[in-house]
């Protein structure tokens, strides 16, 4: 493995890790999603700016709605599978 390591020079720990934070981030924005079917709470995009840009805005927007496919993708499996049922 230290062999590999060297020829790769460091790169399979920092692609771990940055395939760890994308899957954190993607989480959280599950979770908001989450958070907003079932109590209407939205995160409030219009906070996040910087100086006169709606630049940020537009990217928070983007990163929200991975969160909503993500969920929407994982309703529609669990809805399909066996292992749940709907109850209301």
């Amino acid at each position: 493995m230290v062999f590999l390591n060297l020829l790769t020079f460091g790169l399979w720990g920092k692609l771990g890790r940055l395939t760890h934070y994308a899957v954190d981030a993607v989480l959280i924005s599950t979770i908001l999603a989450g958070m907003r079917r079932s109590t209407g709470l939205t995160f409030n995009t219009e906070r996040v700016t910087i100086g006169e840009s709606k630049e940020p805005n537009k990217w928070v927007e983007k990163y929200l709605g991975v969160g909503e496919w993500v969920m929407d993708q994982s309703v529609a499996i669990a809805g399909s599978s066996g292992w749940f049922r709907r109850t209301r």
